[in-house]
């Protein structure tokens, strides 16, 4: 199935979005090498592996345990040293090692979580899938160096939903 465009299941109820879509939300993010990144959903570690090649840092939270240890093991072995794995509700992100100058969302949510909003630095970008189960909209979210936040539109997506306070539970 390499060559489709296309979601697939990755197992537990969660997919990996189509590989088109992965790049368009990588590009949204205009990325920059010293960027450091917050990735919400770590599914297999594709998404987290392209990050990795373009940023100083990624810092990814996934809520399974057993899909967070198979992509660590996965780019571990493949040489990824700049990544750093949590498991936990996403939602709250990983206030630790806030800010961030990018954070990116694998999964749609009701609204923008306002703990990520603080976590990204000023001048920073996030790019997350908003809405309910039947129709959502990709944001990206500019906030500018005085903490003032701007979204953007970029199009209909389909995503599995957030879990944690912002889901559609």
């Amino acid at each position: 199935m390499a060559d489709r465009d296309s979601p697939l299941p990755i197992g537990y109820g969660q997919t990996i979005s189509q590989p088109s879509l992965v790049l368009d939300m990588t590009l949204a993010l205009g990325l920059e090498a010293d960027n450091r990144v917050l990735e919400i959903g770590t599914g297999s570690g594709f998404q987290t592996a392209l990050l990795a090649e373009f940023c100083q840092a990624v810092y990814t939270v996934e809520r399974i345990q057993a899909l967070s240890v198979a992509a660590q093991e996965r780019l571990r072995s493949i040489g990824y040293q700049n990544v750093f794995f949590k498991v936990g509700d996403g939602s709250s992100g990983w206030p630790e090692e806030a800010p961030f100058d990018r954070i990116i969302v694998t999964a749609a949510a009701q609204t923008i979580p306002e703990e990520l909003v603080e976590q990204l630095a000023a001048g920073g970008r996030m790019v997350i899938p908003i809405g309910d189960r039947e129709q959502q909209h990709l944001i990206l979210l500019n906030k500018d160096e005085h903490g003032q936040c701007a979204q953007r539109n970029l199009g209909g997506v389909r995503f599995v939903e957030f879990k944690g306070k912002y889901g559609w539970s």
